[in-house]
């Protein structure tokens, strides 16, 4: 293949690059997308022998590393914020973001009742939202664990599930099971420590 052919294919990768940083909502995914585009830019720059092209390009990577550095050194604060059923701000969140909801969890009951609904706060912001019934064996069946785009980083998962597992102790819950979703929501559930459950298909558990 020609030089000047890969030259182009490497400017068009570049160009692809930056374009889908530009679309993701997720502000870490985000950084690291258009940080690779830019740096397949900076690439392509030295190949065509364009000092400006390589040098600003080079910036961006590096303006992006400083950005993702500064995300996962800062600390942030979360909460934990239970609300009734009839929260009328629950009803306006589930209303406002059920695009969403559907997108990551498909089978979600919009007219079910639940007796377990928890948000979390991330900086104040409520970032997270667990949907799901407590019974009587001490399981606490969640139908919905959504997260709004902005934040879709696992830190919810890993705060909710590692760091204040205790919470759902001292509730007296001793099992949590989460209905599936699309593959990113699975993705998340198995990360965030959750297996697969042998009895109840589309299921996963989590012992505590």
């Amino acid at each position: 293949m020609e030089p000047v052919i890969i030259h182009e294919i490497i400017g068009y990768v570049a160009s692809v690059l930056v374009a889908v940083s530009l679309m993701m909502s997720a502000i870490i995914k985000l950084r690291i997308v258009n940080m690779i585009g830019a740096f397949t830019f900076a690439i392509y720059g030295i190949l065509i022998g364009s000092v400006p092209v390589a040098a600003m390009n080079g910036f961006i990577v590096l303006i992006n590393i400083y950005f993702l550095i500064k995300l996962y050194r800062d600390k942030e604060f979360f909460q934990l914020l239970n609300v009734g059923s009839d929260s009328k701000y629950l009803e306006e969140f589930i209303r406002f973001y059920r695009e969403g909801i559907l997108t990551y969890q498909p089978e979600f009951d919009f007219e079910n009742e639940y007796n377990f609904s928890l948000f979390v706060l991330r900086d104040m912001v409520p970032a997270g939202l667990i949907l799901g019934n407590r019974d009587e064996q001490a399981t606490l069946h969640i139908d919905l664990d959504f997260v709004i785009p902005n934040f879709r980083d696992f830190k919810i998962g890993e705060y909710l599930f590692g760091e204040k597992v205790g919470y759902f102790k001292s509730e007296g819950i001793k099992k949590i099971r989460a209905s599936s979703g699309n593959d990113a929501h699975n993705a998340y559930l198995e990360k965030t420590g959750f297996k697969k459950s042998d009895l109840k298909p589309h299921t996963y558990e989590l012992t505590l």
